[in-house]
């Protein structure tokens, strides 16, 4: 077939025929792929941004597990100073007991459930005698009850209480009626399966404790 300005042009099939179409196909193929996993690939960054931002503690839950500085100057022979919420939100006691109450303590007990303190994730090692403290005059425990985490009430007098007659001295839980002796160590048939814990904890002075650090970790 010829035009009007003389030249042969090829017919429409030839032309059609002449361009590769499967290359087209390919590339734009190729293309889309590409396209494709790059969007991918940026929603799995964007994604994972905060999942690894989670890995982080926040500044509160750094706060929480930051040791904590207690002055007991002013802490009577006798006394508790508490309940403190000053380590990882957990009531600290801190107690000065009479060398009356140190020499009762190390007196065996056949009414406690664990007077050995041998359960070792209740304290530590420095703790794991008839005290359970550093200074047998200061007791440091967490002022929760090993039962349902209730706060026992401190009951420090050598006195008949209507909770027990025979009443040594040491903790009161009104909530189960769980008991503790001058040492936070739990008698025998009540709820409160465990001794109150000790915490981790160092003197700096005779007068400031350090919760949350010991001789070791400090």
């Amino acid at each position: 077939m010829s035009h009007g300005d003389g030249i042969a042009q090829p017919p429409a099939e030839q032309l059609a025929g002449s361009i590769d179409t499967g290359s087209i196909n390919k590339q734009r193929r190729y293309f889309l792929i590409g396209a494709t996993a790059v969007v991918g690939a940026a929603g799995v960054v964007g994604a994972a941004v905060p999942f690894v931002a989670s890995w982080s503690p926040s500044a509160k839950a750094r706060a929480l597990g930051a040791p904590a500085t207690i002055d007991i100057s002013k802490l009577q022979t006798g006394e508790m100073l508490g309940p403190t919420p000053a380590w990882r939100g957990q009531p600290i006691f801190v107690l000065s007991r009479t060398p009356e109450s140190v020499e009762t303590l190390k007196v065996a007990n056949d009414n406690l459930a664990d007077p050995e303190s041998t359960n070792p994730e209740q304290q530590p090692a420095f703790a794991q005698n008839a005290w359970r403290s550093l200074r047998p005059e200061i007791g440091i425990y967490v002022g929760l009850c090993t039962h349902l985490g209730c706060s026992p009430k401190y009951y420090g007098k050598v006195q008949p209480e209507p909770f027990d007659p025979d009443w040594k001295g040491g903790f009161f839980c009104p909530c189960h009626g769980s008991r503790f002796d001058l040492a936070g160590r739990v008698v025998k048939s009540v709820p409160a399966p465990d001794n109150l814990p000790v915490p981790p904890y160092r003197f700096v002075s005779d007068t400031v404790v350090v919760i949350g650090e010991d001789e070791e970790t400090a």
